[in-house]
């Protein structure tokens, strides 16, 4: 069967006598068709799809490069058939594209693209003789390769930057590439290194990766939304740059996150790379760096609050919805506090939403903290908790303890939450304080004496377990710990800000401080570290371990909405992954090389909860939904091409 499509004319018709009509000078003009060729493995059938860029001359200031002679020439004598060469800055140029399968064009086609993988059948089928060297690759070649090539760099942002060019040239390679090396390749396209990119991201930034949504756009959202090629889209995770980790606001730099985040749905959750869309919403930066930065690519101006941003939000979400349906999945990612909470609870009754900041940090931290228990003992009532930082990742993960310790124990919320404390920036929440608290912070609020400091109020409620979610480095001092490790045989310490450079305290401080007694995790990776003649391994609680599994579940079960429940599902399955072996080492996590399987587990965990609450649209249930998750993830082996 062949199909064809000419761009002006209507899609349903069958004559083309319309092009006669048009001027020789066009019509040569036009000469540049272009065939696109693609094959249907299931059918059999090749679909031929002709473009024909609309030709019609435009003048608007000044003349169309259509009315130059067509025989004028550059540089050699070639031919200047369009006047590209020779057109003056006030001329109109048709911005010519070829989109051809096969040829010179199919080597810079990232979904197709195989490199030296190309067999020589392949090569005379698609035309590609000539254009290659005559060496035939197999992938695993090219994958030891470029691993050696990432290995010489020295420094991480060459690394991300590597990374980022290969997935632009090469979509397949570059997930093989990330899920046969995930522990030593996760560092590069995430934390810490994405946070350094984001910084310098008007510096490296070469070729879009995501859609860019700003108060430009207003009015328009949906049109914009139509700009992107792939229109099968399951995933989006969105940022507005206004907190991107513990660097603050960086604007519309913040677009590391998303494509970071969406890299790692496919490479660790499995979720096909076409149907997932990084957005950033530009409502302008209050970083006065950025705004002087003469390569900073958004919008130069204050961040606009209140009604202005509101409204944007909310043409953003429905133009989402009616694009792309009931089921897509939309990941607030990296918003500021008085955002992140208002969007969450706005929108979690109406659409499929979740922010990982507040419910996957929560998530990943509660299967760390369940993981811990078998090292420490007793339960999670049991235990007395202290949060440094209040902000939607503390109190995110605060209560989701809560619920847990309320399922196991069947006692109110309220009263479970009596067991959590936290500290901000003015110190302990305490009742005295609650008029001028936030909203989010209230019900932390319990009766006690005030401490302004860390050291205080550690020493004053004598917690089993200290959390650091504050983004703010160097906060759990040697004093600290060593209250800590005073009145806790083996105290559990989570130092969770993100990049390392925010982190609370390195591995080896929790472990020196501690004289090796501290069960430790922290956000962004740590070496292993050698004390007394033991050599510990740092836990990382990185919430890569649950979105990835999280979103698959709701996908493959068809979800409309994310309920509390099956964030719990995913802890309890997260931490029924981390076997004996893996305690031994003082491990609160299982190893990433085993990530794949992980996320299968959580997904097959999260969708039994969905079809167990009724939320859960695609029927019939899987009767083994492990294995159904497996099934529908995404290989990047290299397809053999007719």
């Amino acid at each position: 069967m062949i199909s064809l499509e000419i761009s002006g004319f209507p899609k349903n018709s069958t004559s083309l006598s319309g092009i006669s009509r048009v001027s020789h000078k066009q019509r040569k003009a036009s000469a540049g068709v272009v065939v696109a060729q693609s094959s249907n493995g299931r059918s059999g059938e090749r679909k031929v799809r002709v473009v024909m860029e609309s030709t019609m001359k435009e003048i608007r200031d000044g003349a169309s490069v259509l009315d130059m002679d067509p025989k004028s020439t550059v540089g050699g004598g070639v031919e200047d058939t369009y006047g590209e060469d020779s057109a003056t800055e006030d001329q109109l140029v048709t911005p010519w594209t070829y989109s051809v399968a096969s040829g010179y064009t199919l080597l810079r086609d990232p979904h197709h693209n195989k490199g030296l993988a190309f067999n020589e059948k392949e090569r005379d089928a698609h035309y590609l003789r000539g254009l290659l060297p005559p060496t035939v690759a197999t992938q695993e070649l090219q994958e030891r390769k470029l691993m050696k090539n990432l290995r010489d760099y020295e420094v991480p942002l060459q690394r991300y930057v590597a990374m980022m060019d290969l997935q632009e040239r090469n979509e397949r390679l570059f997930y093989k590439l990330l899920i046969d090396n995930v522990e030593e390749l996760l560092p590069v396209v995430y934390t810490p290194t994405v946070g350094e990119a984001c910084q310098k991201y008007g510096s490296i930034f070469r070729r879009p990766q995501g859609l860019y949504i700003s108060l430009k756009e207003k009015g328009k959202i949906l049109e914009v939304l139509k700009n992107w090629p792939e229109k099968s889209i399951q995933v989006i995770v969105v940022t507005d740059g206004e907190r991107i980790l513990g660097l603050g606001d960086l604007g519309c730099q913040g677009m590391g996150i998303p494509v970071g985040k969406l890299a790692l749905y496919t490479a660790l959750g499995g979720v096909r790379p076409s149907s997932c869309l990084p957005i950033t919403i530009d409502v302008g930066t209050n970083n006065e760096e950025l705004l002087n930065n003469e390569f900073y690519i958004g919008l130069r101006q204050k961040r606009a609050t209140g009604q202005e941003y509101a409204e944007l939000l909310h043409e953003f979400m429905y133009a989402v919805k009616q694009q792309y349906g009931e089921k897509v999945l939309v990941q607030f990612e990296d918003f500021a506090n008085h955002n992140a909470f208002e969007l969450l609870a706005k929108y979690g009754t109406t659409h499929l939403v979740f922010n990982d900041d507040i419910q996957g940090t929560a998530a990943v931290v509660l299967a760390g903290l369940v993981a811990a228990l078998k090292l420490v003992g007793g339960t999670l009532a049991e235990h007395t908790y202290l949060f440094f930082g209040a902000g939607e990742a503390g109190t995110g993960i605060a209560e989701l303890i809560a619920l847990e310790m309320s399922k196991q124990t069947k006692a109110p919320l309220e009263e479970s939450r009596k067991k959590i404390w936290l500290v901000d920036s003015k110190g302990l929440i305490v009742r005295s304080r609650k008029e001028s608290l936030q909203f989010f912070k209230k019900p932390w609020a319990h009766e006690h004496e005030p401490a302004k400091t860390l050291l205080d109020a550690v020493k004053a409620i004598k917690p089993t377990v200290l959390i650091g979610t504050s983004g703010v480095g160097k906060t759990f001092t040697k004093e600290v710990v060593e209250a800590m490790a005073s009145f806790n045989e083996k105290p559990v310490i989570l130092a969770l800000s993100n990049p390392t450079s925010q982190s609370e305290c390195t591995a080896e401080e929790a472990y020196a401080w501690s004289k090796g007694r501290a069960i430790f995790a922290s956000g962004s990776p740590f070496d292993p570290v050698e004390y007394d003649g033991k050599v510990f391994v740092p836990g990382q609680s990185n919430n890569a371990y649950i979105f990835p599994g999280l979103g698959l579940g709701l996908l493959i079960s068809g979800a409309i909405r994310v309920h509390d429940e099956m964030l719990l599902a995913a802890s309890e399955a997260l931490a029924a992954q981390v076997t004996q072996e893996n305690f031994e080492k003082g491990l609160l996590y299982p190893p990433f090389a085993n990530i794949r399987k992980i996320s299968a587990h959580i997904a097959a965990n999260v969708a039994a909860k969905a079809y167990e609450l009724g939320l859960a649209t695609r029927l019939p249930r899987p009767a083994n939904l492990v294995k159904y998750a497996e099934s529908c993830m995404y290989s990047p082996t290299y397809r053999n091409y007719r």
